[in-house]
């Protein structure tokens, strides 16, 4: 595999990326701004290779595609040559636009989330199947993959793994609140929270959902007292129309 990574795009998402995979590959960074640019080396730590977008070629390159969904017309058209592979994290930007636009030998749709940076990732993949080792050894730097069999469902699962985060970041927001309004100081209930949410991932890796929660809920104690209230709020529900919505907006940008 070409140790030389090309990222075109320089946002949030190209960071997190970045920053996993600074340790194994070189990098290089494509966009429209120098002085962003310098801010993502800034930011990154490490010296990359800078470019400004207008003619870059990506002739034979390795490019990892960040731009903003939107955007994919207008950016292929300031680029010039043809990608060996482009691996896409667009959300609802199908392989085929991809490849219509910028016209490289492979396409490979990713969605990973910002754990990336710290190498958490849970990273979902579908497209050229010639290139679904490389993509998983790729992206596997920054966390575990998942290779699905169709976009439709890579679609489904941004609005679970890459969304995700959101939603976790709104519960673990909230549960701190909660013990803050019954009268816990605000730092003991976020180590608190960070700790439960620690354990948890762990927990969870092995253990069924419904399984570990039957062996926290006791009869008639506190954790089935506050399990009946976020039934009662339709927290389950909730989350499963958050999926639906995540997907609907998925497919509505592609």
């Amino acid at each position: 595999m070409d140790k030389l990574i090309t990222f075109i795009g320089n946002g949030n998402m190209a960071l997190s990326i970045a920053k996993g995979l600074k340790k194994e590959y070189k990098i290089e960074v494509v966009g429209r701004n120098a002085d962003k640019l310098n801010k993502f080396e800034n930011e990154l730590g490490v010296k990359i290779e800078k470019h400004l977008m207008d003619g870059f070629d990506m002739t034979g390159k390795t490019v990892i595609f960040c731009v903003k969904p939107a955007n994919v017309e207008s950016v292929a058209e300031r680029l010039q040559g043809n990608a060996r592979v482009v691996f896409s994290v667009l959300a609802g930007t199908t392989v085929q636009k991809l490849r219509n636009n910028l016209k490289p030998d492979g396409v490979v749709r990713s969605m990973p989330n910002l754990a990336a940076s710290v190498g958490s990732s849970m990273t979902t993949l579908t497209g050229d199947e010639a290139f679904k080792e490389e993509a998983e050894k790729l992206l596997g730097a920054i966390g575990p993959t998942r290779w699905l069999a169709s976009e439709k469902e890579l679609d489904i699962a941004t609005g679970l793994a890459g969304s995700g985060p959101a939603y976790l970041a709104l519960i673990a927001e909230s549960l701190a609140d909660g013990a803050v309004k019954q009268g816990l100081k605000r730092d003991d209930a976020m180590a608190i929270m960070r700790g439960l949410f620690c354990g948890f991932g762990k927990l969870i890796q092995d253990v069924h959902p419904a399984i570990l929660k039957d062996g926290v809920m006791s009869p008639g104690g506190t954790t089935a007292a506050g399990y009946g209230a976020l039934e009662d709020g339709n927290v389950r529900s909730a989350c499963m129309n958050a999926i639906e919505k995540a997907y609907k907006k998925a497919v509505e940008l592609s």
